[in-house]
């Protein structure tokens, strides 16, 4: 799967998500509420990151750690598209930027 799918697959998912919403509230999710949501899943990543490491007791940890990164990247797929960012464009200029700093600093 390559980034397009996987953002073709989030939106799709994001699609039923907002019919079950106006089911459930009469509205879709705003994206400050997208973002608190995402903040939640970042948290439990948070957690879920010290069991993988042993500082935290959580069962079945491995698949839940999976689980949640996956929350993690969906938010942020559905996120950059609702704020209209190429997130894919964005993350090759910002890696490469990042690549070349990292490699200047190595080279003094």
């Amino acid at each position: 799967m390559n980034f397009s799918d996987l953002e073709k697959s989030a939106l799709q998912l994001n699609e039923l998500y907002e019919q079950l919403e106006i089911k459930r509230h009469g509205r879709v999710w705003t994206i400050g509420e997208l973002a608190l949501g995402f903040v939640g899943d970042v948290g439990d990543l948070a957690k879920l990151i010290q069991a993988n490491a042993g500082v935290r007791t959580i069962d079945d940890c491995k698949a839940k750690l999976g689980h949640e990164l996956s929350d993690c990247l969906w938010s942020i797929l559905v996120l950059a598209n609702k704020c209209e960012i190429d997130l894919e464009a964005e993350f090759v200029r910002n890696t490469r930027e990042i690549a070349a700093y990292v490699s200047s600093e190595l080279d003094r």
